[in-house]
Formats: C-alpha cells, sequence, structure tokens
C-alpha cells in the first residue's frame, strides 16, 4: 500500500510539471503482435545491455596499452613472462579480480547473441518482405548495426593483444592493404603505421567502449523512434487489415513478457559466462609477431570472411600499374557486394515488383518463391564459407589433408547455393497449392498435383504460372460462360483483386489485398455465395515459365551431382598417389 501510494505521488507530482500523463496513456495502448518472431530484436536490445553493463565493469581493470610488462599473478605458468600490458591486465582481470573472469565470458557470449539476434530479425525481416515501404529506412538502420556490430566484435576480439587475436588481426591489415592506391593511406590512419604498432590496441579500445557503442546506442533509438511512429507490421490472419494492429497492450501483457525475456536473457548470458569457457586467452598466449596459432578460427560472425580467404584461389593482378593483391577479391570486393546488396535490397525488390503502396501486412514466405529461393541459395553459400573457416580442424577430426578439404569445400561452394535455391522454390510453390498446409504435411501427391497443373497451363498455351499464387484454379469448376460469377488475381505488383463477372456486366473491385484470403473474404461480404475461380491477371500471366523452373532444377540437380562425383574422384585420385 505504501509503495503503491509513493508511486501514484510521484506521477502526479511529475505529470504536474512535465504534463505526462497523455503520452504515457497513448505509449500504454500501443498495440504488438504476438507472433514469437517479433521478440528477436528484443533479444538483440537486452543483448546489447548486457554488453553495455558487463563492458563497464571489464573497463575498470582492463589497461589498453602494449607497453612491456613483467606479468606477476596468480596463473603460475605465465608469471614472471614479458608481456604486453594488455594482456597482462587480461590474464589478471581472468584470475584475479573477483568475478571478472565471469565478466569477461559473460561479455563474449553476449556479443555472439547479440549478432545472432540482429542476423536473425533482419533474416525474419527479408522473408516477410518487411522492408518494404515505409520501412526502408529501419531496413537500412539494421544493417548498418549489423556491420557495426561486426566490427565493434572484432575489435573487442582483438584488444586482450592474444596471439590468436593478432593473427586475425594481421588478417584484416593485409586484407586492407591490399585496396589498390587507398589501402596504404587506410592501414596508416587505422593503425599507424607498419604492423604491429604501439597504438592499434589503444585505438581499437576507444573505439570499441565509445565511439561505436554510442553510434549503436543512437541507431537503436532512431530505430525504436521509426518503429513506434509507423506502428508494427503484423502477418495476415482473422481481423487484421492495413489499417490496424491486433495482438497485446503494451501495459500490462506486453510489458510482463519483454521482461521475462530481459531476465531470460541475463540468466542465460550468466550461465554460459560462468559454465563455458570461451576465448582462455592465457592458453594461447601473448601475441609475437614471428609465430601464429594453428588450428586458429574467429568468432562465428567474421568466420564467413575467413572462409572467403581461405577457399578463393590466390589470383593476383595489375591494374594501371598497382598491384591488386591476393586477399582483395575475396576480403574487399566480396565483402563489398555482400553489404551493398544488403543496403540495395529494398529498392531493387520495389523497381522488380513496381510497387508504390506502403505494407502494413506481412508477407508468409511461401508466398514469394523467388524470394525465398534466393535467400537460401545466399545462405547456403555463407554456410559454406562457415565450413571453410573450420577447414583445419576438419581435417585433423577426419584425418583428410587439409588441400583436399579445400577442393571439396570449393566444389561445394560452386555446386549447392543454386540447388538449394532452386529446391526451397519449388517448395513454396508446392506449399502455395497445398491450401495453407506445411512442409511435413506433403505428400508426393501435392507434388504431382503442382506438376500436372503447371503442365496443363503450359499446354493450354498460358506459358506461365503466376508469380506467388496461391491455389491453382479448380479443374472442375465448369459454370457456363455468362454465369454470375467472382474471378479472383494477382496483379505484377503482387497485390490481389477481385472483380464481379454477369451477364453483359464487370464490376472490378478498387481495393488491393495483400494475401488471397483477404481478396477472398471480401468478395464474399459483397456477393455472398456466387461460384469463385481464381484466373489469369488482365493482360497476361506474369511469373517465371513452368517449363524453365523444371529445367533449371534438372540441371542444377545434375550440376550438383557431377560435381559432387569430380570432388571424391579427385579426393581419392590423390589419395591413391600418396599411398
Amino acid at each position: 500500500m505504501i509503495t503503491r501510494w509513493l508511486l501514484r505521488r510521484l506521477g502526479r507530482s511529475l505529470d504536474d510539471r512535465l504534463r505526462t500523463a497523455p503520452v504515457l496513456r497513448r505509449a500504454f495502448a500501443k498495440v504488438f503482435p504476438d507472433h514469437w518472431s517479433f521478440m528477436l530484436g528484443e533479444l538483440a536490445l537486452y543483448s546489447f545491455v548486457v554488453l553495455v553493463l558487463t563492458g563497464i565493469f571489464l573497463t575498470l581493470f582492463f589497461e589498453p596499452s602494449t607497453a612491456d610488462t613483467v606479468y606477476s599473478g596468480s596463473y603460475a605458468p605465465l608469471d614472471g613472462s614479458r608481456t604486453s600490458a594488455a594482456y597482462a591486465s587480461t590474464v589478471r582481470l581472468s584470475f584475479d579480480v573477483r568475478a571478472g573472469l565471469l565478466m569477461r565470458q559473460t561479455h563474449h557470449w553476449a556479443a555472439l547473441l547479440f549478432v545472432a539476434a540482429i542476423v536473425l530479425h533482419l533474416l525474419r525481416i527479408f522473408f516477410t518482405g518487411a522492408f518494404r515501404k515505409p520501412r526502408e529506412i529501419n531496413w537500412l538502420i539494421g544493417v548498418t548495426m549489423l556491420a557495426l556490430a561486426l566490427f565493434n566484435g572484432f575489435t573487442g576480439y582483438s584488444v586482450p593483444d592474444d596471439l590468436l587475436s593478432g593473427t586475425g588481426l594481421r588478417i584484416l591489415y593485409s586484407v586492407t592493404q591490399s585496396i589498390p592506391v587507398l589501402g596504404e593511406w587506410l592501414v596508416f590512419v587505422a593503425a599507424g603505421g607498419e604492423f604491429p604498432t604501439e597504438e592499434m590496441v589503444p585505438r581499437m579500445f576507444v573505439s570499441h567502449v565509445l565511439l561505436v557503442p554510442a553510434a549503436l546506442a543512437a541507431l537503436i533509438a532512431a530505430h525504436l523512434g521509426i518503429l513506434v511512429r509507423q506502428k508494427h507490421s503484423q502477418f495476415p490472419g482473422p481481423g487484421r487489415t492495413e489499417n490496424n494492429v491486433v495482438g497485446s497492450l503494451f501495459w500490462p501483457s506486453y510489458t510482463m513478457r519483454t521482461l521475462a525475456l530481459f531476465a531470460w536473457v541475463l540468466a542465460v548470458t550468466f550461465a554460459l559466462g560462468g559454465l563455458a569457457q570461451i576465448n582462455p586467452v592465457w592458453i594461447y598466449g601473448p601475441f609475437d609477431p614471428a609465430q601464429a596459432t594453428s588450428p586458429a578460427q574467429p568468432d562465428w560472425y567474421v568466420a564467413w570472411g575467413d572462409g572467403a580467404l581461405r577457399l578463393f584461389p590466390a589470383v593476383e593482378f595489375r591494374i594501371f600499374g598497382h598491384l591488386v593483391a591476393s586477399p582483395f577479391l575475396p576480403g574487399v570486393v566480396f565483402g563489398g557486394l555482400t553489404f551493398a546488396g544488403l543496403y540495395l535490397w529494398p529498392f531493387l525488390d520495389r523497381r522488380h515488383r513496381r510497387g508504390q503502396l506502403s505494407h502494413q501486412l506481412l508477407d508468409p514466405p511461401r508466398e514469394h518463391p523467388a524470394r525465398l529461393g534466393f535467400g537460401v541459395a545466399v545462405l547456403t553459400l555463407f554456410a559454406v564459407l562457415l565450413a571453410a573457416a573450420a577447414d583445419d580442424i576438419v581435417a585433423k577430426i577426419f584425418r583428410i589433408p587439409v588441400l583436399d578439404v579445400l577442393s571439396i569445400l570449393r566444389v561445394l561452394a560452386l555446386a549447392l547455393p543454386i540447388p538449394a535455391g532452386v529446391l526451397a522454390y519449388l517448395v513454396a510453390r508446392v506449399l502455395q497449392a497445398s491450401g495453407g498446409r506445411g512442409v511435413g504435411d506433403l505428400t508426393r501427391q501435392d507434388v504431382r498435383s503442382v506438376r500436372r497443373a503447371v503442365r496443363a497451363r503450359v499446354g493450354a498455351g498460358v506459358g506461365a504460372v503466376t508469380a506467388g499464387s496461391g491455389t491453382p484454379p479448380p479443374q472442375d469448376w465448369a459454370a457456363p460462360a455468362d454465369a454470375d460469377r467472382i474471378e479472383l488475381w494477382r496483379d505484377r505488383a503482387g497485390r490481389w483483386r477481385w472483380r464481379c463477372r454477369g451477364a453483359g456486366v464487370l464490376l472490378t473491385a478498387n481495393q488491393l489485398y495483400l494475401s488471397r484470403d483477404e481478396a477472398e473474404r471480401a468478395a464474399r461480404t459483397a456477393y455472398g455465395d456466387l461460384p469463385l475461380r481464381e484466373v489469369e491477371p488482365p493482360g497476361g500471366a506474369v511469373g517465371v515459365p513452368a517449363a524453365m523452373v523444371e529445367r533449371a532444377g534438372r540441371v542444377a540437380g545434375r550440376t550438383g551431382g557431377y560435381l559432387t562425383l569430380a570432388a571424391v574422384a579427385y579426393w581419392r585420385s590423390r589419395r591413391s598417389r600418396r599411398r
């Protein structure tokens, strides 16, 4: 009772002075969707909070300097050794500061969770079309946050000045140096001279604890502000339209849910920090330019870049007399194209679909098979690159020469993405035709029915299957040509429309719908139980010709099989020659 009375008095005092009641009333009345995938962004937010809290603690004991010092502490194998001040303070923090090792490892696990949550959040946005108008700005902010998170994770991983992080830092230095003309200037500005330099650790520390966290905090604030201003997107469903949000109120239900998630993030990250060892720098030893660790793997979020460097052939050439070193193509060009594609994707998608309307309802991934197939192909490529970053560990486990592992992974990087993308595309088309069931409910009959429908439409002279269409038109619909009926179709912008066709009368609805169910529901509301048929859009069908889809699937499957057989034969021949 006393606490409630104090809170009421405090609230009234603030409202008398700041007039906060209207603002808080609107905030508490905000509605949030109930789907679990919308919590991925909050998972990243709470991981960032854990990073800030643990990072403040670590900053109090870490010494960002490469000056030579003699380590004296509880870790006996290094006692009396000459190391850098940064490395010595890290080991001392791990063994001599109470809760220091817990905070170090919790900080590292929270960083891994932070990047993972951002990646999953971006994937959800990509596959559901949440990047479309009016949310392009938030997509750009999210991609920028991903780039900053990768950079800040790498600098935090490198400041302890141990042998493993020094190896990774040497790789990044070489990749930056490989940029024609600008490379030498960039490494001089960033590192202060020839690797290794005394300025590298202090500069990375300032960036890691001040510049990048401040930028991330500003981007998070802008992201949340735009989200509140534009309101949440949501998946299609009963009662959900372009003009409303169906879900839970911010207070009290959503507040309890998000606080529970925050508690779980704290519990899981601190449990991992206390129970799961990560980045044991005392085992790696201090950095020495004349040494390198083997095996050596970076954290997973930058492992794809390391994998690209390992898989790509050592190609060097000259442009106008300037040498382009081998790390340039896999390290700079490939990474630059990756983020350029992420930044440009909303605008490329809008140009392709020629749609300028705002989208508040999300698309189930199956509704856009081409986008799903492309995303799966790219993810497959990055999965192979992640595996390539651990080629030495794979070689050690399976007792295969590391060069043979690289040869196999190169074949897989070329052979797997396209078949995986085509398979995802075809599965999405089958799911569309199956009436909204899940992948686990598909049968061979569903696949055959789609193939028969595709062939029938091709044989009838249509030549294409409507891209992203829903259930195929019923084959047994036999209404007369002049009978009253409802016709549904999907236009070139991906929107559903309907019209009522009668004897000499054709009435077309002006409203556009994101899903077939919404269009059908609106038509049923207007015209009751008239027969309904899905037809081709006026002006001809749009989409991918069915024959081309089947041919691409067959070619991709055969190519992947042939390349895999060639890799196995090559590996066996190498093995027989060694014998």
